[in-house]
């Protein structure tokens, strides 16, 4: 027996010396399948022979692209998300059970509360991609032809300058023992910024510049007023038409009446100035047209007007009169030649569209074939008409009585006043007269409305006396000074050319 044991015990010796069968690989041994099998596979009939083993790893760059590379610059516009703080395993849920069979229990009502208990919040509603911020601007210089979807900074395209008008008047003026009389013109500025306000029978000057008040004159009589005023285009002299049939001419700057012309065999309701020639309208219907230069003032009378004459303008470029008067017309006149035309002046258009009386005229500064008009209480309409075609462009309802208009040029608008109902000032867009804005400063019917010199301010006499300043036209600074720029430009030319 102890023979036997100790034969088994040399075997079990003998046998730590022989190879491992089932063990791991040696070094040596994989190393030298490896290459074997590389070998065969780069004999085979679908490679190559000559491929070498560097062909086999990834390309350092790759194939058809340009040497050029893509500059690696931070700051771009490309976003990759940070994944730390996203729910990696809830997204892998949602985007493997749209593949599965949906299960009964997802059809369980309370498998919200489930979700909301379980997760923190309703899976159904989870969001697979969160992006929290946004990325840097790309650094100056850098260009990509790529569409950058957003980005942090405002493009000027969308930035929208929007233009503030003030819904209070900046200034207010008392005006007592003011007329109350749609008919009458009590209001003008001059081009020197001095304004003009009639108070029953005196006239007053309001120095915009400085503030101060000057008392220009006073009608003899106390039973007389004055009807209407009008600035001459230098703003040296002023025109006044009275109730006794007379139009006075006064000197400003030495507070002096010039002359008084007599013609008339009513009131002088209505006045507009052209270079030398004074036009003035009565309550007989009747339009005189005067020569200040000479003795004989009156060269001219127009008659298209039944009733009394209440709207009076000259067009800017002095070509056309447009009159308005109580029987509801709108007539426009030829420029008065030199000389005179006695009465055999007529009419080229005379427009019956108005149902009310027509006291609001005004021309349009940038397009001096355009005359803009407004009917009284039965009629509420403005009316925009082509003098050179004759026809009405665009018409529009106010629902109240237009009583003046005048065209804001700095922002190519129209500024109508009203009395009843509303007795209010709105400012339109033109030519879509779009509703701007509307100024809400009297308690009663306004009768006209006047522009600064620099049409940037409105003045507007009521009713309730008292003229309200309404400063709704400033220009932008930029424009300002690009406009004071030209004008001194031109101001140095024509010294050199002089």
């Amino acid at each position: 027996m102890a023979q036997f044991g100790f034969e088994n015990d040399i075997h079990s010796i003998l046998k730590l010396d022989m190879p491992i069968t089932n063990g791991p690989m040696a070094r040596w041994q994989r190393k030298a399948s490896s290459s074997s099998s590389s070998a065969l596979s780069g004999l085979s009939p679908s490679k190559s022979a000559n491929v070498s083993l560097g062909s086999s790893k990834t390309p350092s760059k790759t194939p058809g692209k340009s040497k050029k590379q893509t500059p690696c610059k931070m700051g771009g516009d490309r976003f990759i998300p940070v994944r730390n703080n996203k729910q990696m395993d809830v997204a892998s849920f949602l985007l493997t059970k749209e593949n599965e069979p949906v299960e009964s229990w997802l059809y369980i009502p309370n498998r919200k509360a489930w979700s909301i208990s379980l997760n923190g919040y309703n899976i159904e509603d989870a969001k697979i991609l969160h992006l929290g911020g946004r990325p840097l601007n790309a650094p100056e210089g850098y260009q990509n032809n790529l569409k950058v979807l957003y980005s942090q900074a405002t493009t000027p395209a969308s930035v929208k300058k929007t233009r503030y008008i003030s819904s209070t008047p900046d200034r207010i003026l008392d005006a007592p023992e003011l007329r109350n009389d749609f008919y009458l013109n009590l209001l003008d500025w001059s081009s020197r910024n001095f304004l003009a306000v009639a108070l029953h029978n005196n006239v007053y000057l309001w120095d915009a510049t400085r503030g101060d008040i000057i008392f220009l004159m006073k009608l003899e009589r106390e039973e007389d007023y004055v009807c209407s005023l009008s600035w001459t285009k230098e703003g040296s002299y002023l025109a006044v038409g009275t109730s006794d049939c007379k139009v006075q001419l006064w000197d400003v700057e030495h507070q002096k009446r010039v002359r008084s012309m007599a013609s008339h065999t009513a009131r002088v309701g209505s006045l507009s100035w052209n270079d030398h020639i004074l036009s003035s309208g009565s309550r007989s219907g009747h339009i005189h047209h005067h020569d200040v230069r000479v003795a004989e003032h009156h060269i001219c009378t127009l008659t298209g007007h039944s009733q009394e004459v209440c709207g009076l303008q000259w067009s800017p470029d002095g070509r056309y009169l447009a009159s308005g008067g109580n029987d509801n017309l709108v007539c426009v006149w030829p420029r008065v030649q030199d000389g005179g035309l006695g009465n055999r002046s007529q009419a080229i258009h005379k427009w019956s569209d108005h149902q009310g009386a027509v006291k609001a005229l005004a021309w349009c500064p940038w397009q001096p074939n355009i005359l803009a008009s407004g009917g009284g209480t039965s009629d509420r309409h403005i009316r925009v008409w082509n003098v050179n075609s004759g026809s009405c462009i665009s018409s529009l309802d106010t629902q109240s009585q237009v009583s003046s208009l005048v065209f804001a040029p700095n922002y190519k608008e129209l500024v109508s006043a009203h009395g009843y109902a509303h007795n209010n000032v709105v400012i339109w867009k033109y030519p879509s007269l779009t509703k701007v804005v509307e100024l809400h400063g009297h308690d009663d019917r306004v009768f006209n409305v006047t522009l600064s010199p620099d049409a940037s301010t409105i003045a507007t006499i009521s009713g309730d006396e008292i003229i309200c300043l309404w400063k709704s036209f400033e220009m932008d600074p930029v424009k300002k000074a690009k406009e004071k720029m030209v004008k001194s430009t031109t101001n140095i030319t024509h010294q050199s050319i002089r």
